[in-house]
Formats: C-alpha cells, structure tokens, sequence
C-alpha cells in the first residue's frame, strides 16, 4: 500500500540574494516516525519562510539515536527519551518538540471507529496472544450490543526499534503486571502472540493493518487519522472510555511539569484525569551540545523556534499537541542555552 508519508523529504538547497549568494543552511535529522507528518508540515513552512531546508529520515527512534551518536545527521529523533546519564556521558542535550497519541488501530468487518471498547488489562492480553478470536468473551463483555465476528486476532507490530513501540509497552506494563513480567518494555520486545506480523515505522504498521483482516496494531494518532483507520476507546486511570484526538492527548500531558525533569525525558503514559488518553507520549529531539557543524546546528535551533512559534495550527490540525508556551520558554532558556554554537 502506498503510504500516505515519504520516508524522507528535502525542502531547498540554495537561496539566493540581491546582493549576495549563498548556500542555504540545509540541515539533516532523523529517527521517530511518530512526529513525521507534522515535522514534514513545519519543514514545508520553514522551507517557504526562509528558502532552508530539511531532510529528515523516518527510520524510527532507535535508529535516530544510533545516526545522532554517530554524527551524521544535525539532530536525533526519538520518542524513547534518553536518560539523563546518558545524555551527559555522550554530551547532548534532549528537549520534547510535540505530544501526540499512540491509538490501538483494528481492521474488524463491520466495526466503526471508536465502536470497540477495550480496557488496558484486555489490550494486553491481546498483545500477549491470550485472546485470539474478536468475539472472545472479554472484548464482548466490554462492548455489549456490538456484533463481533468470530475472527482470530492478528497482532501488528513494529519490526524496528520504535519509540512509538516503548511507549505503548511502558503502557502495558504499567496497567498489566501479566504483561510487565513476560514481555516488559522497551524500544524493542519479543512479540508472544502467535499470530503476529512486523513492519517499519508507524507508516508500516498502518498498512500491515490496514491489509490483514482482523488484525490489530498501534499508531501515532495521525496515521490512524490520515488513512482513515478503526481506532478503539481505552478506559484511562480515572475510570473513563475516552476517544483518541487532541483534547485528551493535552489532558494526559497537562501534568507533566518538563523542568522538573532531568533532561527533560519521561513518559506520560496512564496520566489521571477524567478526560486524559491513557497512551500519550511526547517526542524527543537530540543534539550536541557542542556540535561539529555549528552553523547547522544553529539553524536546527532557528527550525524549531520557528515551529514552537508558528507551528501550533499547524500540530493541531494533524491532532498533536503543540508543547506549551512555558515549556518552550525553559527549552530556550536551559537546553539550548548549553549548545555552543559559536
């Protein structure tokens, strides 16, 4: 299936002036698939306002920490935050440039987004591979009135290394002690359910799904929305079935205190609060602290002031949500404050 995203766009080489030429500061990133679409959107803009580009990878989060530590790209990508020890062993600054959801996506004949209620303990035990069939006497309990087919269960999964893939194990293992001591979490884990199937970035996953019927799989809320997806309604820590969109992303986050932190990595995961979507997740951007390529890392900085500033609409419109006003006054004034770029 065609994808709705590229895997890599590049917006602009050269501006030029009246008075004088030069090369534009083209900069390189890579690494989540999770912030894809909106960074392509922030890029687009950016590239329009200032005639400099960006070529960013979707490659997946692990693999935006390998190219960043590896020096090949101006900035790392990651939805798995990378703990403070880390970063000050390898001399990199990480700060959260979007919040968006990761939404459990299905492929059910005859089922309506947002149709199917699932609690997390049942989600996990579908990932497990403990419930195989769509009828299965837990998923009908929670959803009564609706038709379920006697369909086995396909799990779709993520093949690479994946922050989207930690945040929605750290999930699991946080609502199911069954799931925290067989499977655990991480960027990467063994898949039990017997019936599964991997593929790369969310852009993989959304197709795998969209594919195989009666599957089931987990994206960031954009692909969901973009390919026209069958999301389900997770029952949070408040108790409520709440539907995957903006509102609830923002809620779930509305706690997090980012300057508390240290290095500003952590998940939102199962947050309190009545309206709060139960897999929330921000992602995160790496960088050097002091970089070898300092004009471009200058610019990395100006790209992401321009979305902080400008961006917002734009990360509503695809369902994400926007860091908020106070957070990206700290970024600027505690995180980029420690990146030489002179």
């Amino acid at each position: 299936m065609k994808t709705l995203f590229k895997k890599t766009f590049v917006a602009g080489v050269i501006a030029m002036t009246a008075t004088t030429a030069a090369i534009a500061a083209d900069i390189a990133g890579a690494g989540a698939s999770f912030p894809y679409p909106v960074y392509s959107k922030w890029a687009e803009a950016y590239k329009a306002k200032t005639g400099n580009g960006l070529n960013y990878q979707s490659i997946g989060s692990s693999g935006g920490i390998k190219q960043i530590k590896a020096k090949t790209v101006d900035f790392g990508a990651s939805d798995n935050p990378v703990k403070f020890e880390d970063l000050e062993a390898d001399g990199m600054v990480q700060f959260p440039a979007i919040i968006g959801g990761v939404v459990p996506v299905i492929n059910v004949e005859g089922v309506k987004p947002g149709q199917i209620k699932l609690t997390g303990d049942v989600l996990a035990n579908i990932f497990i591979g403990a419930i195989e069939k769509w009828n299965d006497k837990q998923i009908a309990a929670l959803n009564p009135g609706v038709k379920l087919p006697d369909t086995a269960i396909t799990v779709a999964h993520r093949a690479d290394g994946s922050g989207t893939t930690a945040i929605f194990t750290d999930y699991l293992a946080k609502v199911s002690p069954k799931w925290k001591e067989s499977v655990g979490s991480g960027a990467a884990v063994k898949w039990p359910a017997a019936s599964s199937v991997g593929g790369k970035g969310n852009e993989g996953v959304a197709a795998n799904v969209t594919r195989v019927k009666g599957s089931i799989g987990y994206v960031e809320y954009a692909y969901a929305k973009k390919n026209n997806m069958t999301y389900v309604n997770l029952k949070n820590a408040a108790g409520q079935f709440v539907a995957p969109d903006d509102e609830t992303f923002a809620a779930a986050a509305a706690g997090t205190d980012w300057a508390k932190i240290p290095g500003m990595g952590t998940f939102i995961t199962n947050a309190p609060g009545a309206k709060s979507w139960p897999i929330t997740g921000a992602s995160f951007i790496l960088m050097y602290k002091n970089p070898e390529n300092k004009a471009n890392s200058a610019e990395v900085l100006k790209f992401f002031d321009f979305a902080f500033k400008e961006g917002k609409a734009m990360a509503t419109e695809l369902d994400y949500v926007p860091m908020p006003e106070a957070t990206t006054n700290f970024i600027r004034k505690n995180v980029w404050s420690q990146i030489k770029n002179k």
